[in-house]
């Protein structure tokens, strides 16, 4: 069963197209990783999923059921306000930047959004926070602010705020861009456990080696489209496109 899925969808800003009838999905259980160079409209497509960019048209169905249809700029079948919440709150992501509250704790950032959006209990949502930000291993920084934490600290810590609202879907919007590189592993080491604990996720990154182990689908996103996808044992050892080819020549070279 697929817990996203996309029909043709299609974003432009002005006269700019940046993502041209993208069909796509993620089926329950599984990890995809969208690859491409920057330009490409993978970050595009991923913040168009949970509303964070409007689409021009096309349809967007979470968990089989359908969450937006939109065509020429305006929507075309509109669902119930609650339902729509509904659908929505069932993806959690996690960006580039960390986006934590500087003046909140470990504990305050996990445990705002289930208290604020999802009226769950401070209780019950200081017990599923402790879970979340174990499992993250930082069970010893809870009561740290931000400003305390390591850069790879801070994006587990984000990674801990999405999972304490239990969502079915995982998106990560190339999340260890912004760290230093030698912190880069500790928040794929996290990302590597969730995807072994069988949480289905969707990750923009130019990790490839992450991609390689990790992924059961790698969808090659260039020109606003995706290109090609496949395992990664046959989208890395044997691509068809010649400009998926072209990319992963360029990028693994470098590595």
């Amino acid at each position: 069963m697929s817990l996203i899925r996309t029909e043709k969808v299609c974003k432009s800003f002005g006269s700019l197209r940046v993502l041209k009838n993208v069909d796509m999905h993620v089926d329950e259980g599984e990890v995809v990783c969208i690859i491409g160079p920057s330009g490409a409209g993978k970050s595009t497509f991923l913040r168009s999923l949970n509303q964070l960019e409007t689409i021009n048209s096309g349809k967007i169905f979470i968990d089989e059921e359908l969450f937006l249809h939109r065509e020429h700029n305006a929507t075309v079948e509109k669902i119930s306000p609650e339902k729509y919440k509904s659908l929505l709150l069932e993806m959690g992501m996690v960006f580039q930047s960390f986006n934590l509250f500087p003046h909140k704790t470990v504990l305050q950032n996990v445990t705002l959004a289930p208290i604020n959006v999802k009226k769950v209990s401070k209780a019950d949502a200081e017990k599923k926070a402790h879970e979340v930000i174990n499992m993250v291993g930082l069970g010893d920084k809870i009561n740290q602010y931000p400003s305390q934490l390591s850069g790879g600290q801070q994006q587990r810590v984000a990674i801990a705020r999405a999972l304490a609202m239990e969502p079915k879907i995982m998106l990560f919007d190339e999340p260890t861009s912004a760290l230093d590189p030698e912190l880069v592993g500790e928040v794929l080491g996290v990302m590597k456990k969730l995807a072994e604990s069988g949480m289905t996720m969707l990750v923009v990154t130019h990790e490839m080696a992450f991609a390689r182990d990790v992924a059961d689908r790698v969808l090659f996103m260039a020109d606003g489209g995706i290109a090609e996808e496949g395992s990664p044992d046959v989208l890395f050892k044997n691509p068809k496109n010649p400009r998926t080819q072209q990319f992963l020549a360029r990028v693994l070279n470098r590595d």
